[in-house]
Formats: structure tokens, sequence, C-alpha cells
């Protein structure tokens, strides 16, 4: 390797995120840095600002990451779509608890979601997955998501066979697709700060509202 990772670090440069500036609805400033996040992209600087990553734990305790998209946060709940037998699915039918990353980099800011996933309902999944691209709807018939194939040509076949099932028609939501509510009992807002004095807000729920407090870097 030509580089030396040892060596490899920024010094962070972002305003300040201050409790007397925050406001206390955590999804409030959610909120506002996804359009900052928009903004960004328009900018050429974050190509997914809805790009999240989700970590799940199996049933034998072992942990796992992947990238998925924000579809949406309805009730205050972070929702996201997918197989239902994929990895991420086997681990949330064994265990709900979750954890969301969004890694706005380029802004020197991440959010840290913790809380427990549910199935959204049959409906809102056909609701959207009616708004789906058709070859991504041909895709989640065709992917065995997670499984181990022998080849790229067998899943391209798979595709194929899904293109000639539904040819002329509609293409149905499969049963096993669908999205997942993850309702989050923990919001910690990080912003870079020189030096790694970065500025970390967390935001943990209490009855019905939230209580911030202040994180060491």
């Amino acid at each position: 390797m030509s580089h030396d990772l040892a060596a490899e670090r920024i010094d962070y440069s972002g305003d300040h995120l201050l409790e007397d500036t925050a406001p206390g609805d955590p999804y409030e400033l959610f909120n506002a840095w996804l359009e900052d996040a928009f903004a960004a992209r328009e900018r050429g600087l974050l190509p997914e600002p809805t790009a999240v990553v989700i970590s799940t734990v199996s049933a034998e305790g072992r942990p796992s990451s992947r990238t998925v998209l924000l579809k949406g946060i309805v009730d205050g709940g972070f929702t996201v779509f997918t197989n239902y037998d994929s990895q991420k699915g086997r681990d949330l039918a064994a265990n709900p608890a979750v954890a969301l990353l969004f890694g706005w980099y380029p802004l020197q800011r991440q959010v840290r979601v913790e809380g427990t996933a549910a199935m959204v309902p049959a409906d809102e999944s056909d609701a959207y997955f009616a708004t789906r691209p058709r070859g991504s709807q041909l895709g989640a018939w065709a992917s065995a998501q997670s499984s181990e194939i022998g080849s790229l040509a067998e899943l391209q076949a798979a595709y194929a066979a899904a293109e000639e099932r539904f040819r002329g028609g509609d293409v149905p939501r499969p049963d096993h697709w669908g999205g997942y509510r993850i309702t989050p009992d923990l919001i910690e807002f990080w912003q870079g700060q020189p030096s790694r004095m970065h500025d970390r807000l967390r935001y943990r729920r209490s009855g019905s509202g939230w209580t911030m407090g202040r994180l060491a870097p």
C-alpha cells in the first residue's frame, strides 16, 4: 500500500452545535440537516443525501451493516424498504433492535439513530412499490437478496424470467418485499470541530418528549 493510513486526517472546521440554539425536537434539527444535505447534492458534494447505513444483529448476536435509502419519516419513524427474506430482514425478525447512521461527511456531520424496527402496513408498501421504476420492481422479483447464487448469468436469467412473466402488465409487489419503520429512542447529532473536539448532542426519548445532552467527543 502506498498510503500512510496512520497519517491520514482532516482537521474539521464546522459551525458549533450548541444546546441553546438547538431545537428541543430532534426531528426539526434532522430535517434542517437533511435539507442541507440536499443542497450539498446540488453543489455536487453529496450524491446520495438519503443514504443511510442500517445495522442489525442476528439471532446469534452477530452484527452486520449495509447502506439503504431513507424513504420517509412517518409518525416519528424512519422508513426504509427491503426484501423481508434478506439478511437484514431475517435479523430484524429475530431482533428488532436497529441502528442507523447518516454520514454526511462533506458537511462534516453525522446523525446516529438507535431504535426498534417494525414492518409498515402492506398498503403502504404497495403504494411505495408502485412508484418504483419498472426495472427496480422486476429486480425485487428476480433477486433473492443476500442468498448465494451461482453466477451473474443466473441472476440475469431470473430477471429475464420476471420480465417475461409481467410483460404487458403492471408488476405487483412481492409478498417478501416491503417497508420497515424504525422508531427511535435515541438520536445523536455530530458536527466536526478542530482538534477532534467535535460537538455531539444526544436526544433521548423521555415519555412523550425528548431530553438533550452533550457528549464528550
